[in-house]
């Protein structure tokens, strides 16, 4: 099988990992949306894409790719529907998920300018990408500062929900879920290293709900940010499409062993079955 990865960084942790796997009995092979160039050639497409890059030129060649006849995970479409946080939103208040009220404002500068919050507001930038805003605001001089850098920012705006302090990380790949808490970045201390958090311990709302986001947006590997809003009941504050996933036993071989499903349902449905040999699937753990 030939595996190609989309991103600019084929030695993350996760894919550099999945990489080890896969090889030498497959080709795994890395190619950045971002870098100049003509492109991949149309005439000669890997058997599946892992989608790790989430830029517009990335989604773009996706589902180019895509329209070729080549498998992508996740695919163009599901990955374009984590960007925009307010598309999110609405997508999963819809489907009945309990993710959490969110208001989009043009600019952060116009935000600021309304003057001081009714209570504290959580402020993230619209369009999810590396390094984008998620702040903390409880007045009218923190909005002013937050404009100071992000004054032109489309944001969205959600009501902070009192927690511990702690993020629920929980990520999936094909319907197996791998779990951490993490310290909100929002936290006077800032974000802190991920500590273990055994799936079983968790409610089966929350797994009910970060299994059902799959369905719901189409996603084959994505993570979900969770807080307790109080009782146990869980909140949704944010999805992301094919996490980095770090430090989680059996998420390299989950991920594998779906892209080689991926790939051998592409050959299926195409031409070329190819030989024993580019079939051979090495040992990775289906937990």
């Amino acid at each position: 099988m030939r595996i190609c990865l989309l991103t600019a960084d084929p030695g993350h942790p996760l894919l550099a990992a999945v990489t080890g796997l896969l090889t030498p009995d497959h080709r795994v092979e890395s190619l950045d949306p971002g870098a100049e160039g003509p492109g991949p050639d149309l005439s000669s497409l890997a058997d599946v894409y892992l989608l790790k890059a989430r830029t517009p030129r990335a989604l773009a060649l996706a589902a180019r790719l895509e329209e070729h006849g080549a498998p992508v995970l996740n695919s163009a479409a599901a990955t374009a529907r984590c960007q925009d946080r307010v598309a999110m939103a609405a997508v999963a208040r819809a489907a009945g998920l309990p993710f959490a009220a969110t208001r989009s404002v043009a600019t952060l500068g116009e935000l600021a300018a309304a003057g001081a919050p009714d209570g504290p507001l959580v402020i993230k930038s619209r369009f999810s990408r590396r390094r984008d805003l998620v702040s903390r605001a409880d007045s009218a001089v923190r909005l002013r500062e937050l404009a100071a850098d992000w004054a032109e920012e489309p944001v969205v705006v959600q009501d902070f929900t009192p927690n511990s302090g702690w993020d629920h990380k929980l990520w999936v790949v094909d319907g197996q879920l791998f779990a951490a808490l993490r310290r909100s970045e929002l936290a006077p201390d800032g974000r802190g290293p991920n500590l273990p958090l055994p799936v079983g311990e968790l409610p089966a709302s929350w797994t009910a709900a970060a299994l059902r986001v799959g369905e719901v947006f189409g996603l084959d590997v994505y993570g979900v940010d969770l807080l307790d809003a109080g009782g146990g009941a869980p909140l949704i504050v944010d999805i992301n499409a094919f996490p980095g996933i770090r430090g989680q036993a059996g998420a390299p071989e989950a991920l594998a062993a779906l892209a080689l499903r991926t790939a051998e349902r592409g050959r299926a449905g195409g031409a070329d079955e190819g030989s024993a040999d580019e079939r051979k699937v090495p040992q990775v753990s289906e937990k």
